[in-house]
């Protein structure tokens, strides 16, 4: 265990990833910085990585499939759970790295990791359950039988709002599916796959099942697209980076699971729980800095109860701490650099001149920093509502009727989530169906879980990950007849 913190402790400058069970570096040599998005200053220094190096990595993880995938569920279920069982040893050293490289509290660092063990756990006991089905044949004289097999190597592209979550959750499942994976972390923030890596290897996953290149995005997504043993992508970005995904895939056919842009409505009728709603948006809209593809990005506050919530929501939103997540009490990071700090001001302040009132916040502070910010007097038509945000900034605007409520939540391209408030039991249900998302909370904004399916539809992609449905898109099926009997 102390030779693991070591090689934890001398990550971050070691200019290596791990492929084929060997801590290498770039075949050209080339490196790239790590960066504290909260002051600027380097955290680490890894490979960049290029098209060779990503052959490298694909060819050890389809040398190492063919005994990977003859391995029983419990075998690897055993070492999905120590896994596991390592990230909770190591869970406060891997939130300060998490929280150096991308900013987030140091508290909801420690969140996301043990999302990722319950992802990783998950799935260590789903695998279990992996089954398939006998058909009652059309004669007698035969056997019919669906099996699910494994697809082979898959590519993991990451997102950095989630560095440690989002590849917990589509490499366990498809370790566990019987797959070998190749992971391509952000650019922004490599180190916490690394650290994942570091613990899978002293789990004893074997060297190919589990590789890692880090570098620059669109060389390598293009090389992982293009190969021809890449049998599947889970990528979760933008959503024109998916698509252009999705277009380089076609050509050997790939299987894809793409978890892509969101602009999440939410909803609050005046029959609602207003204070409940409140917390509610409070949680959606400002955890990781807004920096979420299921954070609120437009608010629809029925006219009743529209003054109070939204004062309430003004009034919290201005007690929010900005500052480095190491700090204690600091409840809000920087974004991610300053250019994305630049440009959230920037759609404020396009805002504010196309009539919209700022009722709290939007300061830029120093670096990254963003003030939280709540806005009133927003119109379907600004670019505020039209656009992602992807920051702390909650535009709120009224409605009268709940078909006025559905249309506007609906009047976007995007489709992965929606949140609406109410105590009437018939608009929940009418409400629910009526929405155009893969996913609703109806009285919650903190659907996600390692048990029930995440994704979208329309622009926000499609496939699921988490829960046996996730499980089984690293799957195929095969069908056997047998004859003669």
């Amino acid at each position: 265990m102390r030779n693991t913190l070591e090689q934890l402790e001398r990550l971050a400058d070691g200019a290596v990833t791990l492929i084929d069970g060997a801590w290498v570096p770039s075949g050209s040599g080339r490196t790239r910085e790590v960066l504290d998005p909260a002051n600027g200053e380097r955290v680490g220094i890894v490979p960049e990585m290029d098209a060779a190096d990503v052959d490298r990595a694909v060819e050890a993880a389809h040398a190492a499939f063919g005994a990977w995938r003859t391995t029983t569920a419990k075998e690897r279920s055993v070492l999905l759970r120590r896994w596991h069982d390592l990230i909770g040893v190591h869970l406060d050293a891997l939130a300060a790295l998490l929280t150096a490289e991308q900013g987030k509290p140091l508290a909801e660092a420690a969140n996301e990791l043990r999302q990722s063990q319950a992802y990783i756990e998950f799935f260590a006991e789903e695998c279990r359950r992996l089954t398939g089905e006998t058909i009652p044949a059309n004669t007698n004289d035969r056997r019919l039988l669906v099996q699910r097999e494994p697809l082979g190597v898959v590519g993991v592209i990451a997102p950095w709002n989630f560095p440690a979550a989002m590849i917990a959750r589509k490499a366990a499942a498809a370790l566990a599916a019987g797959c070998t994976v190749v992971v391509k972390p952000a650019a922004e923030t490599p180190l916490s796959a690394l650290a994942l890596a570091v613990l899978a290897e002293a789990a004893g996953i074997p060297a190919g099942v589990l590789n890692v290149v880090t570098g620059r995005g669109g060389e390598i997504g293009a090389a992982i697209t293009a190969h021809p043993l890449v049998r599947k992508i889970s990528f979760t970005g933008s959503t024109p980076t998916g698509k252009r995904l999705a277009r380089e895939s076609a050509e050997t056919l790939k299987h894809l699971s793409l978890e892509l842009g969101g602009s999440a409505p939410l909803i609050v009728f005046d029959d609602a729980d207003v204070e409940l709603a409140v917390r509610g948006a409070l949680a959606s809209k400002f955890r990781n800095a807004g920096q979420t593809c299921v954070a609120t990005n437009r608010i629809f506050v029925q006219r009743g109860v529209a003054e109070e919530f939204t004062r309430r929501l003004a009034e919290e939103a201005a007690r929010l701490s900005v500052g480095p997540g190491t700090e204690a009490g600091v409840q809000i990071g920087p974004l991610i650099n300053e250019g994305a700090a630049a440009a959230v001001r920037e759609m404020l302040e396009t805002a504010r001149a196309q009539g919209a009132t700022v009722l709290t916040g939007g300061e830029r502070l120093a670096g990254a920093f963003v003030q939280p910010a709540v806005v009133a007097d927003v119109s379907d038509d600004m670019e505020l509502v039209r656009a992602e945000i992807f920051g702390p900034i909650a535009p709120v605007s009224v409605f009268d009727d709940a078909e006025e409520a559905i249309r506007r939540a609906n009047a976007t391209p995007y489709g992965l989530s929606a949140y609406f408030y109410t105590t009437d039991y018939r608009r929940i249900v009418r409400v629910s169906e009526a929405l155009e998302f893969g996913m609703v909370g109806v009285n919650e904004t903190l659907t996600t879980t390692e048990v029930a399916p995440f994704g979208g539809i329309k622009d926000s992609g499609y496939g699921r990950e988490g829960s046996h449905y996730g499980l089984e898109e690293y799957t195929q099926l095969k069908f056997v007849c047998i004859g003669g009997l």
